[in-house]
């Protein structure tokens, strides 16, 4: 059974760049607060004037990702796109991705699994490739959250986390021995899914409800999140979920060239790399630039890892998510 491999990637994220002195003059928070929270100085939101969306970032992201991977669109076989944020409630972006490319009408996939959605996608496109029945796999992680948050002092805890924006990577099959996805895993917990939701519009509390009732107070519209009950659990998964790949490969954490976690706070990420005993160099964040863009989160940090020349030929790079769900995932790529 052959393997596969990420043989191209590519990032977009919004030109508007928000800081949180800007989100002080909306919320009742300061810069001080927040770095100290959450690590960020300041993320992206789209142009809320612009007609972007998380299938036009996608796609963006896309197109520079197939580009590095040396092909043409007309060359992919399958479109994975995973976000939280899709344009409509359906049909899903994945379908809009195609379009947008202008391709062949190729299958299409949606993922719905947050901030783990990019490394569940991964691990389906590795299944795809190794059985043969694709060669060429489009894996999308796109976000657009500023559109949707709740942009008041009472919104603060979780408005202040998120950004906009989208990677992307092409998967093929590996052409040298040991070299692509070593192994994927991947687990939820559904029992703490209203830990971090948002439950407001859905099959229960549809549109007709919604037009009747045209409450402003209505929070349930929001992202919610139990910050303190979510950290506790993200530190114990992530380190999980690492060693799980680390082990079924029969590698330690020394042996990793670079981590790089899902993007949810950096002081998780700096949690878990002192309690893995991983230097610096071992582990990428920039949720500094560009706040939480949950399932967008991976592909741009390793886009940008890629970029500045952290990720070369023969590393051994782990990928690692928590989040809503709650879900959580690993994938530990031999470069």
């Amino acid at each position: 059974m052959r393997a596969s491999k990420i043989a191209g990637i590519g990032h977009y994220v919004p030109d508007n760049v928000v800081t949180n002195k800007d989100l002080e003059k909306l919320i009742e928070t300061t810069d001080e607060w927040i770095q100290e929270r959450t690590g960020i100085k300041e993320r992206r939101f789209v142009d809320p004037k612009s007609d972007e969306a998380p299938s036009t970032m996608g796609t963006k992201a896309a197109r520079i990702a197939i580009k590095n991977a040396g092909i043409t669109p007309d060359d992919l076989d399958f479109i994975i796109f995973a976000t939280l944020s899709p344009d409509y409630y359906f049909p899903g972006p994945g379908v809009m991705v195609q379009e947008q490319l202008g391709i062949k009408e190729i299958g299409a996939l949606d993922v719905r699994n947050q901030c783990s959605g990019f490394v569940y996608a991964v691990s389906i496109a590795d299944q795809f490739i190794k059985t043969g029945m694709y060669n060429n796999i489009l894996v999308i992680g796109s976000e657009l959250h500023s559109s949707g948050l709740d942009m008041t002092t009472r919104g603060r805890g979780v408005s202040v986390i998120f950004g906009d924006g989208a990677g992307a990577v092409v998967m093929q099959a590996a052409d040298k021995p040991g070299q692509g996805i070593l192994s994927t895993h991947l687990h939820s917990e559904g029992k703490h899914a209203k830990e971090l939701a948002l439950i407001g519009p859905s099959t229960k509390h549809w549109v007709d409800k919604l037009i009747v009732e045209n409450d402003p107070e209505d929070i349930s519209y929001y992202p919610y999140m139990n910050g303190n009950f979510v950290f506790k659990h993200a530190v114990t998964r992530f380190e999980e979920v690492i060693n799980e790949a680390l082990h079924k490969n029969g590698f330690k954490s020394t042996d990793i060239n670079l981590l790089i976690p899902h993007q949810a706070n950096l002081r998780i990420s700096q949690f878990i790399q002192k309690k893995m005993g991983l230097s610096d160099d071992q582990v990428f964040n920039n949720i500094m630039k560009y706040g939480n863009t949950t399932a967008a989160s991976i592909p741009i940090a390793m886009s940008e890892a890629w970029q500045e020349g952290k990720i070369k030929e023969g590393d051994l790079v782990c990928l690692a998510a928590f989040g809503s769900g709650f879900t959580w995932a690993s994938a530990l790529i031999r470069w």
